[in-house]
This record gives structure tokens, sequence and C-alpha cells, in this order.
């Protein structure tokens, strides 16, 4: 059996405006990631790569301190970018190339990459925009030592969020450089199912992302364990198959927005009641 972790991502507390207000707070959502039971968290760099995500967390030293004081680890950096040139924008590059030389002073965290959703327009060439980039950011990231993971979504903007979307792109990443995190949430809220998606592209996961789906068009997200997933099988799929790696947490329910504390506190809680026993 493969050796399975829980984290948190970051964005529960990005909920309200984009974090108005909790610019240089990661040290506090990794103290109450850490007391919520979790093991890593994943934090983001959204492209370009300003302090607003990180604050002063941006200095590598002082990301390692925080990390330190709470005693828990660097699971991932979720980099974020368009994606949608031929080739890197200037911007892009020097994002990417951030996020690679930082990770290389974390030895075991893997670097993610996401679409920023921008629209349909263009979908054709855009979806293959995007996985040329990903795959030129993905070798750089292996050629430094890296375990490198795309990870799609769903909002309506997104040009990775049906099956059309994953038969193009996934079917496009380069396997020797690069794995898929399915994020069971988007899957979901994209009209595909879970298990049947994760079977498909089962070779490519190294990663995975936990989010509970309400099914309501408006309000898409439910908070974990109160929606439509089943994350007991999903995780039974995962220890079935031998999994190794980080299951990562992002609770983006509308209680988040005014308790990112407490949801994620009570997620933790229900990971280690429901799934921590599947895992061994």
């Amino acid at each position: 059996m493969g050796t399975i972790k829980f984290g948190s991502e970051v964005y529960t507390w990005f909920m309200d405006g984009y974090g108005e207000g909790n610019n240089n707070k990661l040290p506090h959502m990794i103290k109450v990631i850490k007391e919520s039971g979790f093991a890593g968290v994943e934090p983001m760099v959204l492209e370009p790569y300003d302090t607003y995500w990180l604050g002063d967390c941006k200095d590598p030293a002082k990301l390692k301190d925080a990390l330190d004081e709470a005693g828990i680890e660097l699971a991932a950096l979720a980099l974020i970018c368009k994606w949608d040139q031929p080739e890197e924008t200037e911007s892009e590059r020097a994002c990417a190339d951030w996020t690679i030389e930082t990770l290389k002073l974390f030895p075991g965290a893997a670097l993610g990459t996401v679409p920023l959703p921008d629209g349909r327009h263009d979908l054709e060439q855009r979806r293959i925009n995007l996985v040329n980039n990903v795959n030129r950011v993905s070798r750089r990231a292996a050629e430094a030592g890296l375990q490198c993971s795309f990870h799609p979504n769903s909002p309506p903007p997104s040009i990775v969020r049906t099956q059309d979307d994953y038969d193009v792109v996934l079917n496009s990443l380069d396997p020797k450089v690069t794995g898929w995190t399915p994020d069971v949430g988007h899957i979901a809220r994209g009209g595909m199912d879970v298990i049947d998606t994760m079977t498909k592209w089962a070779h490519l996961v190294n990663h995975i992302h936990y989010k509970d789906f309400s099914g309501n068009g408006p309000e898409p997200w439910a908070q974990m364990g109160t929606g439509k997933l089943d994350f007991h099988r999903i995780t039974e799929w995962l220890t079935l198959r031998n999994y190794d790696g980080w299951i990562i947490c992002e609770d983006e329910c509308h209680d988040a927005i005014g308790d990112p504390d407490g949801v994620t506190k009570q997620n933790g809680q229900w990971c280690q009641d429901n799934l921590v026993p599947l895992v061994g």
C-alpha cells in the first residue's frame, strides 16, 4: 500500500473578494491547517508573482520558518497562469522559474500547474497552447528534480472542464514529466463520473484534490462530507492502486467565506473520522 497523507489548500481563505485582508496571513493559515489535523499545506502562486498570495512567505526562508514552527510540510505550490499564448509570456516564464527555484528548497514538494479560467473563446487553439506551455514548464521542473501535476478546474470560463476538454488536454500531457491532479469536485461539476474519469487516466494520477459537490448551479460546492461525492469510494480507489501521495482538501463552500478557520477544522476532523481509517 502506498503512503497517503492529508493536506489542505489555502484557497479557502481567499474566497472573500479574493482574500482582501488575508494578505500576509499565510503563517496563520499554516497554523490552522496543522491544528485541523492535516500534515501538509498547498499555497498558491498567481502570475505575476507579487506578494499577494504568499505575503512575506514569498521569501523561502520565511516560508520555511512558518512551516517549521507549525510542524507541517509543504505539499506543493499551485502555479496559476493563463498559458493561452503559443509560448509562455515573459511574466509567466518568470513566475514559473521562481516557483521551480523555490520548490528546489523544499524536497518532496510538488509543482502543480493550474490554468487560470479566462473564457472558452478560441477553445481549440487555446487548449493546444495550454498543454504545450504546461509541458514546457514541467520539463524544466523535472530537470530540476521536481514532481509535476496538472490541475484542471471547472468554472464556466475554464478551458479544461468537460469530457472533451479532458480528452484533448490530458491525452496531450507529456507523461514523462508531468502527472495529473484529479480535483473530484471539478470533475463532477464538469458533468463527468469521478471514478470513471480517474480510471481512464489512472497512469497520470500523482496528486489529488478533494472538494464536495452540491449539484446546485449557483452554489456548486458543499462542505466536505455533506454533498454528493462518495469520498469513501474515491479513497478506496486510491488505496487499491497503491496511491502514494497527497490528498489535498480545498473547500470552496459558502460557509468558508465567513469562517475559513472553522470550515478547515471541521474538514480536518471529518477526514480523521471518515478517511484516515481507510488508508491505514
